[in-house]
């Protein structure tokens, strides 16, 4: 609704919750109406969808669009944050759907497919993919009935990984509010440069964008500067120059992978945007060089992928839990490593 939110927001939701408490002095007032006027470059339309859909809450229960707000009352809003598109191109593609019912739908995304159009990015992406499903499904839908609010999240364009879609509007009110609660659950899997100290740790920082580079984000001290955001990580497996890591995700902040791993040393694998295309672990031997460059051509991207996705099901309240296992690239690259290691020469395994 309002672009304002877009700009302050960094996540890989697309809502944000807005909480308002109806002052002591409120008159009775249809509450489309008084949320129109609160936010931002919201229409009356809109702010109708969102009551109708769940999107909005008083005292914690859903309500009608002519509902009249009282004092006291507190009223929950889940807002879109993401105002970059306008318009769906339908097209068909392969998709890999792990999961389908009649409210959500679960799939497995490809590198190098961004999630949603932008500047840019108009053709291929995976919502027009979707988009095209959704119509074989229901000939009768118009595209301008597709439900686009259905994406409560994304991953990066070259991240490979699960990502869920809500089908219709209560689905994605529903999965949007485990998004904010943190209830969702979330691992990923990442091929990092360096040996990792710890086992196990949890990285926290604000996450803001770069101050130089507008299309990259950075790591800042609390305080008014970013979002807070929390990164557990665990180490699965040390390859001497560079360590498989698992991360479980607190919060869900645009790159927060990729930047908590870079601020505490340990840049993903083959991250050309923060610097991890380049060897930052290891020998100065051409050989090395040689190994890492072919590494490279392997993995063609950031070895960082979304290995497990688990919430509750919006309609029935069951728990689903899914996995993908990781995708060939980094497969292959990781086995690489591991037979590297194998035959290095002892006296260069620690530098």
């Amino acid at each position: 609704m309002s672009e304002e939110l877009a700009t302050e927001q960094f996540s890989e939701e697309l809502y944000e919750r807005r909480t308002f408490t109806i002052d002591k002095g409120q008159e009775p007032f249809r509450i489309d109406k008084w949320i129109q006027m609160k936010i931002e470059g919201s229409t009356r339309n809109k702010v109708q969808q969102a009551i109708d859909n769940g999107f909005v809450t008083v005292n914690g229960q859903k309500i009608k669009s002519n509902y009249k707000i009282k004092p006291g009352d507190e009223l929950l809003v889940l807002n879109y944050i993401n105002p970059e598109y306008t318009e769906l191109k339908v097209e068909k593609m392969d998709l890999n759907i792990v999961y389908e019912d009649a409210d959500v739908l679960v799939l497995n995304k490809p590198a190098n497919m961004v999630v949603h159009p932008g500047v840019g990015n108009f053709s291929g992406t995976l919502l027009n993919g979707v988009a095209y499903h959704l119509l074989q499904q229901n000939p009768t839908l118009t595209e301008e009935e597709l439900p686009r609010f259905g994406m409560v999240h994304r991953i990066d364009k070259n991240t490979t990984g699960l990502i869920v879609l809500a089908k219709n509007g209560t689905a994605a009110a529903h999965l949007a509010k485990q998004f904010f609660n943190h209830t969702v659950q979330r691992k990923y899997i990442a091929l990092v440069w360096g040996d990792v100290a710890n086992d196990e740790g949890t990285i926290t920082g604000h996450i803001a964008r770069h101050k130089q580079q507008r299309k990259m984000f950075d790591v800042y001290p609390d305080g008014e500067t970013g979002k807070h955001a929390v990164t557990h990580y665990k180490v699965l497996e040390r390859m001497n120059y560079v360590t498989l890591v698992q991360c479980v995700l607190e919060t869900g902040r645009t790159h927060q992978i990729r930047v908590h791993m870079k601020h505490i040393g340990h840049t993903l694998f083959n991250d050309w945007e923060y610097g991890g295309d380049k060897i930052l672990k290891g020998t100065i031997y051409t050989k090395y060089k040689q190994f890492v460059d072919n590494c490279f051509t392997i993995c063609p991207r950031c070895a960082l992928h979304a290995q497990t996705l688990g919430f509750i099901h919006p309609t029935t309240g069951k728990e689903l839990f899914f996995e993908a296992a990781l995708p060939t690239d980094m497969e292959l690259v990781i086995d690489k490593w591991r037979k590297y290691i194998q035959h290095i020469p002892a006296q260069y395994n620690q530098e």
